[in-house]
């Protein structure tokens, strides 16, 4: 499989409209950006937001996109890659369902293309998933370290498919199966990636403070990642990160942050440790600064 380089970085005017009672809108160049895709590729950024604690205790959907949308932040040629494999899944999944569980020599045939497609696909991305699951794992570890202490067990992330053997031989097997169920059973879009703490499930068997610092943990190890694929450092963005964060928590937080640029926003004040280079309030609807 081939994948063209990414052109070079270049200078970009990023504008984001916000009218009460419509949708915000982004321009990107002056030009109306319709998809997020192109809009990371122009800023990249590292987010933690409130409904973040989902990345743990959420269904697997929220760890495989955290998985892809870090590949992608890495290395922009993966994002094609990625929509490449939900093209195929839809594809195969519109032709699941329009085939009513009827095994026709026409749908057996349409089956047969798109099976190789994802079978190729599916692996290449399955394969960069693991790598960078494994690549993670020592970093979120250290990250976890530092803020909530290493009294917590050793983190393990641990990367498990929904197949066994090769994707194209599992495809094959779970196609009866399939075409009953008018859905595809098996692939990237069933794996799952397993966060383990001192032996436990982090996200049934940790206490919600514990899954909150694991969930910080988790994007600064990311931010580390692209820091060091990109060779500079995204812009940190950290929505109301310590309204539920202990003080110990916050501090080790606060310095734990990275090199490089960093907005944090808090209903509350300031946390301890903090000297940001500039603070802006907004009261009463109004900008303070």
């Amino acid at each position: 499989m081939r994948l063209e380089a990414p052109p070079p970085p270049r200078r970009a005017l990023i504008e984001v409209e916000i009218v009460p009672g419509r949708h915000d809108q982004a321009f990107l160049n002056r030009q109306r950006v319709v998809r997020g895709a192109d809009l990371a590729a122009a800023f990249q950024v590292t987010v933690f937001a409130p409904d973040d604690l989902a990345l743990v205790k959420g269904p697997p959907e929220r760890r495989r996109d955290f998985l892809d949308d870090l590949l992608e932040a890495s290395d922009g040629r993966l994002g094609y890659l990625r929509r490449r494999v939900e093209r195929a899944l839809r594809q195969r999944a519109n032709l699941l369902k329009q085939a009513g569980g009827r095994a026709s020599t026409a749908v057996l045939a349409s089956l047969d293309v798109w099976d190789a497609q994802l079978a190729q696909l599916g692996e290449a991305l399955t394969a960069e998933r693991e790598r960078v699951a494994k690549t993670l794992e020592p970093a979120v570890g250290a990250a976890l370290d530092r803020l909530a202490g290493a009294d917590l067990g050793v983190l393990e992330l641990s990367y498990e498919r929904s197949y066994e053997g090769c994707l194209a031989d599992a495809l094959v097997r779970a196609r009866a199966e399939d075409l009953r169920r008018g859905v595809s059973t098996l692939g990237p879009h069933r794996d799952e990636l397993v966060v383990r703490v001192g032996g436990l499930d982090a996200r049934t068997r940790l206490s919600q403070g514990r899954q909150r610092a694991l969930t910080l943990a988790l994007r600064l190890a990311a931010h580390d990642l692209v820091t060091a694929a990109r060779g500079s450092a995204p812009v940190l963005l950290l929505d109301d990160a310590f309204s539920e964060l202990d003080d110990r928590t916050a501090r080790a937080l606060v310095t734990a942050l990275p090199p490089g640029q960093a907005i944090l926003t808090t209903a509350g004040p300031l946390p301890t440790g903090a000297d940001p280079s500039l603070v802006v309030r907004l009261v009463d609807g109004r900008i303070r600064t």
